[in-house]
């Protein structure tokens, strides 16, 4: 056994997950108050230091019992310190291994006895053992580098060279062994030859495990494509974790989606689809992309509301007083709605019939939407569809694509909560279509009451009852709907507001809302009905509100803005204030002309925003019997001027209309307001009459309009549209309109106020609509051509009786 020598009161700094060895330099970074007192300490004496390993390298703060016994005495080499973080890095050198005899100080550092060990010295006897012993352990060091070919080449040539036995296994410890239990087991070991022993037989099990690492390697190898190298990885670890048993947390999770898909009380054949889906995802490594997509796919499906419902009121009295309060008017489509609730209450079947609400924009078509759900205490969700092109929009994407995900009718009804919500389906006209499919024919399922209660999303794969939804669609123009989704559907038609009726919206809706989001009181702002009225008859033109409302928050802006400033508590409204704050008037009231003039015919025409009054004019001049048409006119209305020209040359001579003025003239037809397009065959008894006014010099009552479709024998055909028509009249002041005979039908859905203040007059010929519009008096002008056209006529005749 070797002397032994006391170091007294020697600094001792406590390593975690390190070991030190003789004649071995270390390099590491010291952070802990106690460890740097102890290294200053040593630096100031002598710059020995003991190093000891903790048991467990997580204490924070050991004390004797955390230490073990065999430790190391050290010289202390270079110290570096680290500015910023106050940690030191300390360079040492291993002299003699040494154990650890009491702790004499704790308080600011490690203080403590130490003794000194040698290692033993080899006997005579044991020498040939001890050769062959270096033999071996440097042959199995030789198939360790081979099997890890992690080692540097200096550390291979220093084992390889070297002929100490006591050296070498410190060495071979040190460098090879990476675990720091083995490390100290080693170290512990005074006997140079059972150390060398040792460290062989530590050596040969990690070439086991390094071996068994390599076969894990070749079998995960043999499965992968070399090209793929994220593949590579992610079955590399999941060999790895075979091997080593790991895979518990997905098959934890797998069991949490199992709990909640029992739990969902699905039908048998959706619960045994998602259960086999939480098998695949058991047998799944964690991280891989497959596990991803079966996560987000069991996640949508789970987020669905199977099994909630919200119970419907049916108080017919509460809802109709809900619908009054929100909106004005629009009395068809709350009577339909009143009829629907009804129904439900005798049937107690939910409505399956879906609605469709057609109308300008700004009449209050969504709104009125909002406010069934509210008074039925539905769930209310807004599905616009202007613009959709794709039918992977409706229906959704297969789950196998990359960021596939459920179609809008399933992610509403994730969205409102409930099976039986309120789904509106916005912009209905507006569908697009493309290389991506037609969305609208995926929306014949969704609108058929007939199919909906099996309607299958591509993503979800399996079917879902949209029976207890109610659909209600809305719609500018129907005629832009295809007929199969039109066929489907119950059309509701919302005409355009009268001044009356905006009057009253801005008095009971607009206004409140605009001052309570402008924080203005009804006393420091007033609007009264004259203001409104000029508000609405001079700064708008639209068959809704969204403008006036536009306008009225301007006011309330400006008002605040003269409330904050001025330090005034009301501003009084008058004429000369909305011009100050909204500029002068844009449209003046009136829009049709004061006097009866030749070949001007006022006409009336449908647009997507409400009805329009259309002028039609036609003058006569020389040339050589050609037919002029400007005006921006599609195809259907050049083909009407054509009919109304080419009736208007068959019964000329019952208007005293000499044949040669077809030849010697020229007739040219405008449409003012060029830069608009205008179609329709519904001008045709308009271009009719004024092409005769213009060739007889008649002229035309100006307080008359008119509507009709025209055949080449003069009849008078229907038209469509007629309930805007009568509005555009009534608002441009128009006394009489003329329409067809097979339209009288639709004259109760014309508003009441509008057939009070307008005539209405059927008519079947165009002969009964020449003689409501033109009057019996001829201008000077006309007189004097038609005086000359007969004397023309006259002279030519005695000519060829010559």
């Amino acid at each position: 056994m070797s002397e032994k020598t006391i170091y007294q009161s020697m600094p001792t700094v406590a390593l975690r997950a390190m070991v030190m060895f003789p004649k071995m330099k270390l390099h590491f970074e010291v952070g802990r108050k106690k460890s740097i007192a102890a290294i200053k300490a040593a630096v100031n004496d002598k710059q020995k230091v003991f190093l000891v390993a903790q048991k467990d390298a997580t204490v924070e703060n050991p004390n004797e019992k955390d230490l073990f016994e065999m430790g190391i005495v050290a010289e202390i080499k270079q110290i570096i310190r680290n500015g910023e973080s106050g940690n030191i890095r300390v360079v040492v050198e291993g002299i003699t291994r040494a154990t650890l005899v009491r702790v004499c100080e704790s308080e600011e550092y490690f203080i403590c006895d130490v003794a000194a060990k040698k290692s033993y010295s080899v006997p005579a006897e044991m020498d040939d053992y001890a050769e062959a012993m270096v033999r071996r352990a440097k042959n199995i060091f030789e198939e360790y580098i081979e099997a890890s070919a992690k080692l540097a080449k200096e550390v291979a040539g220093e084992v390889f060279f070297s002929g100490d036995i006591d050296y070498l296994g410190d060495y071979i410890a040190c460098n090879a062994l990476t675990e720091y239990t083995s490390r100290q087991f080693i170290l512990e070991e005074l006997d140079p030859v059972i150390r060398l022993e040792k460290v062989c037989t530590i050596l040969s099990r990690e070439i086991e495990l390094l071996k068994i690492e390599e076969i894990i390697d070749r079998r995960v190898q043999e499965q992968m494509d070399k090209s793929q190298h994220e593949y590579y990885l992610r079955e590399q670890m999941k060999a790895i974790s075979a091997e080593l048993g790991e895979g518990e947390d997905v098959l934890a999770e797998a069991e949490d989606y199992k709990k909640r898909i029992l739990e969902a009380r699905l039908e048998s054949s959706i619960e045994n689809k998602l259960l086999r889906e939480c098998v695949k995802l058991s047998k799944m490594q964690s991280n891989s992309a497959d596990a991803n997509v079966i996560r987000n796919y069991l996640d949508e499906c789970l987020s669905l509301p199977w099994n909630t419902r919200t119970f419907d009121n049916l108080d017919i009295v509460s809802a109709r007083k809900i619908l009054d309060e929100d909106h004005y008017g629009l009395e068809k489509v709350k009577e339909r709605f009143i009829e629907m609730l009804a129904v439900q209450f005798t049937s107690r079947t939910p409505s399956a019939q879906i609605i469709c609400l057609v109308g300008p924009p700004g009449v209050g078509k969504t709104s009125i939407v909002r406010s069934v759900a509210k008074a039925m205490e539905r769930n209310y969700v807004r599905m616009s569809l202007g613009g959709v092109r794709d039918e992977a929009e409706i229906r959704g994407h297969r789950k196998t694509y990359i960021g596939s995900m459920p179609g809008r009718i399933v992610s509403s009804l994730i969205q409102a909560g409930s099976l039986n919500p309120v789904i509106l389906l916005d912009e209905v006209d507006k569908l697009g279509s493309d290389y991506k499919g037609d969305p609208s024919s995926a929306l014949l399922e969704v609108l058929d009451p007939e199919q909906n209660n099996n309607f299958k999303d591509h993503y979800l794969d399996f079917p879902i009852d949209l029976s207890e939804v109610l659909f209600i669609t809305t719609a500018n123009d129907a005629s832009t709907i295809p007929a199969p989704l039109l066929d489907r559907m119950e059309v509701i038609n919302l005409s355009s507001y009268t001044l009356e009726e905006k009057l009253m919206i801005a008095k009971k809706h607009i206004v409140k809302k605009q001052r309570l989001i402008h924080g203005i009181s009804g006393r420091s702002l007033r609007f009264s009905d004259d203001i409104l009225r000029l508000i609405i008859d001079g700064y708008t033109r639209e068959a809704g509100v969204r403008t006036l409302e536009q306008l009225i928050a301007a006011i309330c802006r400006k008002a605040a803005v003269k409330i904050c400033e001025d330090k005034v508590n009301f501003v009084k409204l008058n004429e000369k204030v909305v011009y100050e704050m909204l500029g002068p008037v844009k449209y003046k009231g009136e829009r049709v002309e004061k006097s009866d003039l030749v070949g001007v015919v006022n006409g009336l025409a449908w647009t997507s925003v409400g009805g329009e009054l259309l002028q039609v004019e036609a003058v006569v001049m020389d040339g050589s019997g050609k037919l002029e048409l400007t005006g921006s006119l599609g195809d259907d209305m050049k083909e009407s001027a054509k009919a109304a020209y080419s009736y208007i040359r068959s019964v000329a001579h019952l208007y005293e209309i000499d044949s040669e003025i077809f030849k010697t003239k020229d007739i040219h037809i405008h449409v003012p307001q060029g830069a608009v397009p205008k179609d329709g065959p519904s001008a045709g008894v308009t271009i009719s009459t004024a092409i005769l006014s213009a060739l007889t010099g008649r002229t035309v009552r100006h307080s008359v309009a008119m509507t009709g479709e025209i055949s080449l024998t003069g009849r008078v055909m229907a038209i469509g549209g007629l309930k805007e028509k009568a509005m555009a009249a009534f608002k441009s002041g128009i006394k009489t309109v003329l329409i067809p005979a097979d339209n009288e039908a639709d004259l109760w859905e014309v508003n009441q106020e509008v057939k009070e203040a307008v005539e209405f007059i059927s008519v079947k010929k165009l002969e009964e609509v020449f003689s409501l519009a033109l009057s019996g008096e001829r201008k000077a002008a006309e007189k004097k051509r038609s005086k000359v056209t007969i004397e023309t006529k006259e002279k030519r005749s005695g000519a060829v009786a010559q």
